[in-house]
């Protein structure tokens, strides 16, 4: 265990890059905080760099062997997180990405608040999804607001980032999923045709919706009824809403 104590450390300084898109980036990793996001990280498939503790608290905490351990006065610890209160704890974990999807998928275009993001993943989990699909242009999964969002699912739920999602759905389509639009102009969600066993639901940007191309690949366009008088839902509930009930057969 290493104790550092000075908020002009080299690794000080690393460690509070990982609060940026650009620092996240350039090392590759992210930083997970919390103890609830700590544990989820070391019972992952995640590699754990390291992990800061406060070091007044080391004794609440049972750290594995094979990890490096920093030791941190409250004030370092408290700089390198983004949360006000860290609970003691963080770990420094490697970026993961462009994991096998499973059969019933979720693709995101463009989503861009990472609230929405981190609420869909954890969300595609509970239900029982197994995969998100994210276009470059979506809020990253793991800045520090999204990660909260997810509440750890993002340590369970495969992931795939591309640069392409016409394409990447494309080919899905190809392997014989169902690609689905929810889109304002299509058929009444509840009276959509059969989506078969692999599907992928996609959602649009929170202002501009799905984009042309994402839309051409669809095998179904959907919307949901709006009975009263808003004209549209919070993308994180639409999609709820949705993969609970393309599961429904399968609670």
């Amino acid at each position: 265990m290493e104790r550092i104590t000075s908020l002009k450390n080299p690794k000080v300084q690393l460690w509070k890059s990982l609060k940026d898109r650009k620092g996240r980036r350039e090392t590759g990793c992210f930083m997970a905080e919390g103890r609830k996001m700590v544990e989820e990280a070391l019972s992952s498939g995640f590699r754990v760099e390291a992990l800061l503790v406060d070091e007044a608290r080391l004794a609440e905490f049972a750290l594995p062997e094979d990890v490096p351990v920093y030791a941190l006065p409250e004030n370092v610890l408290a700089a390198v997180c983004d949360t006000k209160t860290p609970q003691g704890i963080a770990a420094v974990v490697k970026i993961r990405q462009n994991a096998a999807l499973g059969r019933r998928v979720v693709a995101l275009d463009g989503v861009q608040d990472p609230g929405n993001v981190g609420t869909i993943i954890r969300t595609a989990d509970a239900a029982g999804l197994e995969g998100i699909i994210l276009s470059e242009q979506c809020a990253d999964v793991f800045s520090p607001k999204t990660l909260r969002a997810t509440m750890g699912s993002v340590f369970r739920m495969p992931l795939v980032v591309t640069g392409d999602l016409p394409g990447y759905l494309t080919a899905l389509r190809q392997e014989g999923y169902s690609v689905i639009s929810s889109q304002l102009d299509g058929e009444p969600f509840y009276q959509r045709k059969p989506v078969g066993e692999k599907f992928c639901l996609i959602i649009g940007n929170e202002g501009n919706g799905i984009s042309d191309e994402v839309k051409a690949t669809a095998t179904h366009k959907v919307k949901l009824p709006m009975r009263g008088g808003a004209e549209s839902l919070n993308a994180a509930i639409a999609a709820g809403i949705m993969m609970y009930d393309l599961m429904k057969d399968e609670m």
